[in-house]
């Protein structure tokens, strides 16, 4: 018997179906991926898997103990990382593990040596709260809190969906060394370069599983959803940035946190309709560059503009001449999808006639007609996101700051969402976006990149490629992040 039998599990929630007569086996000490585009039921079915949801029909077993009948044995066997960050915010890194380790009636000293070798990476910062730890260093003590009661099977949803590559790299090498120790690990990642470290993946789709295998056959067989064609921008219709105004100039901007120079000394232009991606690290000081340059702080010293306005003393203007778009879901999920266009547009200043007829035809672009009266709370991921991106710039400003707006969404949706970002471009709005994806990265005109709150390097993709000789941008990110020196992270 495999360490995790499913046998045709059902699952749904009123009218929708999450789950529809799922089975599959994973053997013990297996990597098995569960992949598929957002909203394919992979959350539910570890809920179950976890004991926190019941099915409707069907039966589950984790290590010879059934789902429902034995959750408290399977509790002691499984160690869970959610989606969302699981941790407590306002509890230091060793608050949060001796908590973890009291849930399941052990202590950290007598689980100490099965997360040393993670633990150690992070244990300097142990006084340090959690909500302050960037997203590597999260990362690995939510793993060692799922660790501590040395668990024989990991259920891990989308664990490393915000992480930098060079994080994700190191977060998988740690999954392999827990793999080697016999644990049975079962992962859900966007990433394509973490499915094909699995050794079988289960691709699921609308509740129901399509196929399962190696990851190459069951990325070629599906390759129109994992692996769609990229996108190819007309060079002619692309703007002469050249030529264009500056809508961003930056001249030796610093932010400092006590001694701590979280942005040290950055300058750099971006040019109207450009498309420029803002790559670094988890704690390199991309979102704190951001914050200034969206009016929401101030810099220590050095100045910068916003589509002609001042970053210091004209912040309040450049906030209504901008859109923003952060990583944390901006819209109100309790509201529907109209009223969530009708908000957002009366708190730029648009008129109500012009409200009407941009919203009527924002529905039609993006499909939504059927949808518009429909709770932002019931859409999938992928259309959220596409949504919260039309309503930022819905009122068409000068500059949209996108701060990782693709995260854990599939390759599929993500390439429908660069194209709304093309054409925003084409329009003559600038484009100034973070993203942990390097296939994206390889879509933006130029491309920065920060190391230790500096500017490491700057230009266009293949300029970046060339100069440092390596044949793609995950590549240079990796070549240029690994030379970090500071602690930050």
């Amino acid at each position: 018997m495999g360490s995790i039998v499913v046998n045709n599990i059902s699952k749904s929630y009123g009218k929708v179906c999450a789950l529809h007569d799922v089975s599959f086996e994973v053997k013990k000490g297996e990597v098995f991926g569960l992949i598929g585009p957002d909203g394919a039921g992979k959350t539910t079915l570890y809920r179950i898997l976890c004991t926190l949801l019941k099915p409707d029909s069907g039966t589950s077993a984790v290590d010879g103990f059934d789902t429902v009948r034995q959750m408290k044995e399977i509790r002691r066997r499984v160690g869970y990382m959610p989606g969302k960050f699981s941790l407590y915010q306002d509890l230091t890194v060793e608050e949060n593990l001796k908590f973890f380790a009291t849930l399941f009636g052990t202590t950290v000293e007598a689980g100490y040596d099965g997360i040393k070798a993670i633990y150690q990476q992070i244990e300097r910062f142990k006084d340090r709260k959690a909500g302050a730890l960037s997203g590597g260093m999260k990362q690995k003590l939510a793993l060692s809190c799922a660790l501590v009661h040395s668990p024989s099977v990991l259920l891990l949803d989308e664990p490393t969906t915000g992480v930098d590559p060079v994080s994700r790299k190191e977060f998988w090498e740690m999954l392999l060394t827990l793999k080697e120790r016999g644990i049975t690990i079962v992962a859900s990642t966007p990433y394509l370069d973490e499915v094909r470290c699995c050794d079988r993946v289960a691709f699921l789709e609308k509740g129901s599983i399509r196929g399962i295998g190696t990851p190459d056959v069951i990325l070629e067989k599906f390759k129109d959803i994992f692996n769609p064609p990229g996108i190819e921008r007309n060079e002619a219709s692309s703007m002469n940035t050249e030529a264009c105004d500056t809508v961003i100039e930056v001249e030796h901007l610093v932010k400092a946190f006590g001694t701590f120079h979280a942005v040290d000394d950055i300058s750099f232009t971006v040019k109207r309709g450009e498309i420029f991606g803002f790559l670094g690290a988890n704690g390199a000081g991309k979102t704190t560059a951001m914050h200034m340059l969206t009016g929401l702080n101030q810099p220590t010293s050095g100045s910068g503009r916003v589509a002609g306005y001042d970053i210091r003393t004209e912040y309040e203007q450049i906030k209504k001449h901008i859109g923003y778009m952060s990583q944390r879901f901006s819209l109100y999920e309790d509201l529907t999808v109209s009223e969530n266009i009708r908000l957002f547009a009366g708190i730029y200043g648009m008129r109500n006639e012009e409200i009407k007829t941009k919203t009527e035809a924002l529905l039609r672009r993006l499909q939504f007609e059927e949808h518009k009266d429909d709770l932002v709370s019931s859409l999938p991921l992928g259309w959220k996101q596409k949504l919260a991106f039309s309503v930022s710039i819905f009122h068409e400003p000068s500059v949209v700051f996108l701060d990782e707006p693709t995260g854990g969404v599939d390759p599929a949706t993500r390439r429908q969402f660069w194209e709304l970002i093309y054409d925003a471009a084409q329009r003559g709005i600038t484009i100034f976006v973070t993203t942990h994806y390097m296939d994206e990265a390889e879509y933006c005109d130029r491309i920065s990149i920060m190391v230790d709150g500096k500017i490491s390097a700057i230009g266009t993709p293949a300029e970046l490629k060339r100069r440092f000789r390596q044949p793609d941008m995950d590549h240079v990110f990796t070549y240029l992040a690994r030379q970090a020196t500071r602690s930050s992270d």
